[in-house]
């Protein structure tokens, strides 16, 4: 099965546009106002809207309160909502749209158990994204898993934190994830992506075996 790819924290219809010429699947709008890839309501308008068909636009929120995510709704083309705090699974589908829901593993001792009691607990979500963060941290930190212990699921996984052109393939070879999603590891500078780095980890997810 061909592995996915979410480019996060786009910050501009350029770097929209070098995800989407890449071959991204998807690409990620932060909604976090503490992330340095936070973008306005007003400019994640104008970045959707430059998204060519068949490539998801993913708003990412953490601990939003509920008047926040229907603003952004309400002006923004958004297909995919991904909740990375501590919402619960009545938060998450009240909005109703499709959603998946980041766990953080960092220093988590069972990562199995960890990833069933996300299934259990979000029985409505369309996948969930597995993340080096500390549980109730936000992402973008740049740190990786031990993808070798991640354990298998019934819902989709999506392989996130300390991802790069340099070990995307091989975290893809022992992860086996339905999808990877970048941020910092195909940047230039924080929220500055790089385009020949977008192009090198594409090709490494493709070379996976």
């Amino acid at each position: 099965m061909r592995t996915r790819v979410k480019i996060c924290g786009i910050t501009s219809q350029r770097d929209a546009a070098a995800a989407c010429s890449a071959g991204a699947d998807a690409i990620g709008l932060v909604f976090y106002s503490r992330s340095p890839r936070h973008v306005s309501v007003e400019l994640a308008s104008t970045i959707a809207l430059a998204v060519p068909p068949f490539v998801s636009r993913v708003a990412l929120f953490k601990d939003a309160s509920t008047e926040e995510v229907e603003a952004v709704l309400a002006c923004v083309e958004i297909d995919l909502l991904q909740f990375h705090g501590s919402e619960d699974q009545a938060y998450c589908r009240s909005f109703g749209r499709p959603y998946i829901k980041a766990l953080g593993l960092k220093g988590v001792a069972d990562i199995a158990a960890a990833i069933a009691d996300g299934e259990r607990d979000y029985t409505e979500a369309r996948a969930l994204l597995l993340d080096g963060h500390a549980p109730g941290e936000a992402g973008g930190s740049g740190e990786s898993l031990d993808w070798s212990s991640l354990a298998r699921a019934a819902k989709p996984l999506i392989l996130a934190g300390g991802l790069d052109p340099d070990n995307v393939r091989r975290a893809i070879e022992l992860a086996r994830p339905y999808a990877v999603d970048v941020s910092s590891g195909v940047e230039a500078s924080p929220g500055i992506k790089d385009a020949a780095k977008i192009n090198a980890f594409l090709r490494e997810v493709a070379a996976a075996r």
